[in-house]
C-alpha cells in the first residue's frame, strides 16, 4: 500500500520586496520523489510562500494525483489564509476585517481555485521553519537557491 504524499513548501526573498524563490519537496514513504523550484524578480516573502503552494497544487492537478496529500507549510500566513481567512475574504468582497483590500489577492484567488479543483484529498499542516526538519529545510534551501540564482542573473 502506498503511503500518502507529503508536500513541503517554502518561500524566500532577498529583500522585501526583492528577488525571490520558492521551493517544493514531495515525499512518499519517507523518500523524496520530486523537487521543484522557481524564482521571481520583484516579490515578497509572503508571495513566494503562497506561490510554492500554488505550484505544488499545479503539480498535483497536472499529474492527476488523487490520493491523500498532506501539505506542510512553515508560514502561519499561508496556513491560516487558505484554511480560515479566505472564506471571510470572499464573503466580504476580498476585504479584510478592517475593510482594507486583501494583500496578494491574485495569488489567493489562484490558490483557492487550484485547491477546489484538486483531485487529491488535502490536509494542511504547520511545520516549524528552520528547526532541523529535513524536508522543510530542503524546501527552504531550494527556495533560497532559486532566489540567489535570480539575483545572479539580474
Amino acid at each position: 500500500m502506498q503511503e500518502k504524499l507529503e508536500i513541503y513548501t517554502d518561500g524566500s526573498s532577498l529583500g522585501n520586496p526583492g528577488r525571490g524563490g520558492w521551493g517544493i519537496v514531495i515525499v512518499q514513504n519517507q523518500k523524496i520523489i520530486k523537487e521543484l523550484g522557481g524564482h521571481e524578480e520583484n516579490t515578497t516573502n509572503n508571495k513566494m510562500e503562497i506561490k510554492a503552494v500554488i505550484e505544488s497544487l499545479k503539480y498535483l492537478n497536472k499529474n492527476k494525483l488523487n490520493e491523500e496529500v498532506s501539505i506542510f507549510v512553515d508560514s502561519n500566513y499561508v496556513l491560516l489564509g487558505i484554511t480560515a481567512w479566505i472564506y471571510n475574504w470572499q464573503k466580504n468582497g476580498w476585504k479584510t476585517a478592517n475593510k482594507k483590500p486583501v494583500l496578494n489577492q491574485d495569488l489567493w484567488k489562484e490558490l483557492f481555485l487550484l485547491k477546489e479543483k484538486c483531485p487529491a484529498s488535502l490536509s494542511w499542516q504547520k511545520v516549524k521553519g528552520h528547526s532541523g526538519h529535513i524536508y522543510n529545510d530542503r524546501a527552504d534551501e531550494i527556495a533560497s537557491t532559486c532566489a540567489e540564482i535570480q539575483k545572479n542573473h539580474s
